[in-house]
């Protein structure tokens, strides 16, 4: 199967959030990197969606910060926190609605002793067990913030992987947010049950 018909396109992520959360479980995130290319098995996400959605970064409107949270769906939005560790995630929905899914964790599938250098050393298990640790062990920073993932050139991209069972499926509150009591209740995180990847 070539990159063209096995990357996941826009129409994909141009649907209803939890929706596309469930169907990213399985799917594979890749990076191109001097000419290697790492690859993660998704098996942890969490969906953010709405202005009124208290844990979300789009909770005060559109700002410089969050405009790619906006749309189109398909793009990248990447940021810092605690100044230092970069976060992931795909946006969806339609255009001028904010909607996007946090990748929280991958299993490692290829480019396995890049990752490990990128993460200065550190033992599989905890090379993607994470938002930022799946960022380091990527190479994904800031310069990915707005990135189209469904430009044929992208150095960033998801591509299809085999189906999660919904038995094997689980769901529950995200993990350390804030907000009001929707924000912490509600089972926005999805991920594969078991998975020893997963980040907690």
């Amino acid at each position: 199967m070539t990159r063209e018909n096995s990357c996941l396109g826009r129409d994909f992520f141009a649907r209803d959030t939890l929706v596309v959360c469930r169907d990213l479980l399985g799917q594979r995130l890749v990076r191109l990197l001097y000419g290697k290319r790492l690859v993660g098995r998704i098996v942890e996400v969490e969906a953010y969606v709405g202005e009124d959605d208290l844990s979300s970064h789009a909770r005060p409107g559109r700002t410089e910060r969050n405009a790619p949270m906006y749309g189109p769906p398909g793009h990248a939005y990447v940021y810092l926190i605690y100044g230092m560790y970069h976060c992931f995630n795909v946006v969806t929905e339609r255009v001028g609605y904010p909607a996007a899914i946090l990748i929280r964790a991958l299993e490692p599938l290829a480019g396995v002793e890049t990752m490990r250098e990128l993460r200065g050393g550190r033992p599989d298990l905890p090379l993607t067990s994470g938002p930022a640790r799946l960022c380091q062990a990527l190479a994904i920073d800031r310069c990915f913030d707005g990135a189209d993932l469904c430009a044929p050139d992208a150095a960033l991209f998801l591509t299809r992987g085999a189906p999660v069972p919904d038995e094997a499926v689980a769901a529950g509150p995200r993990v350390n947010v804030r907000g009001d009591e929707r924000a912490v209740k509600i089972p926005w995180r999805f991920y594969v049950r078991g998975n020893r990847y997963i980040s907690r």
